[in-house]
């Protein structure tokens, strides 16, 4: 049982950090409900444990170490209630600016990675973590987490080129179908 004086540390940690963490959240699952489900299940935990955490500087890194963990289980636990489909469902942008655009499309393609290869391009590229933190944080060395992350960019570059592919012959395709009506 935590005393009152971790509690209130743990409260005034969470009342500052919370967006951020939200925010990371989010990186790793695309989901906003979703993401909020993982932030409070990772406080949970992290409650539980707070008075373990020596240096509360580390706090960050371990509370995303445990949100990292928990999507995961979630991860492996839907998969076996996934049902393969013949075609995927058409995703949909709500918000019409380029940017929005940009990180929505990001965010689902990110869907195509496995969730070691998300949570290394989470924590290095979004996060800003350096090779060795993200390796600390992982609980892989920091080669593993550079060939993962090799790896992971290869397979993004290659799902935005097919996209753009997939593109570029559906608008050939209306086109040609528009050239037929008019003639």
């Amino acid at each position: 049982m935590a005393h009152a004086g971790e509690v209130l540390g743990f409260e005034e940690y969470v009342r500052t950090r919370q967006d951020a963490l939200l925010r990371s959240a989010r990186r790793l699952v695309p989901d906003p409900v979703d993401a909020q489900d993982l932030l409070q299940t990772a406080l949970v935990r992290t409650l539980g444990r707070w008075d373990g955490i020596a240096d509360k500087r580390l706090a960050d890194a371990y509370l995303r170490r445990v949100m990292i963990n928990t999507r995961t289980e979630w991860w492996r636990a839907r998969k076996l209630e996934e049902v393969p489909t013949e075609q995927l469902p058409e995703s949909s942008i709500d918000d019409s600016t380029e940017q929005h655009a940009d990180r929505a499309l990001l965010m689902d393609v990110m869907k195509v990675l496995a969730p070691k290869q998300r949570s290394v391009v989470v924590l290095r590229h979004w996060e800003q973590m350096s090779t060795e933190e993200t390796a600390a944080a992982l609980g892989m060395s920091a080669g593993t987490v550079k060939s993962t992350l090799h790896r992971a960019l290869a397979r993004l570059r290659e799902e935005l080129e097919k996209r753009e592919r997939e593109e570029l012959a559906g608008r050939a395709l209306e086109r040609e179908e528009r050239e037929r009506c008019a003639a």
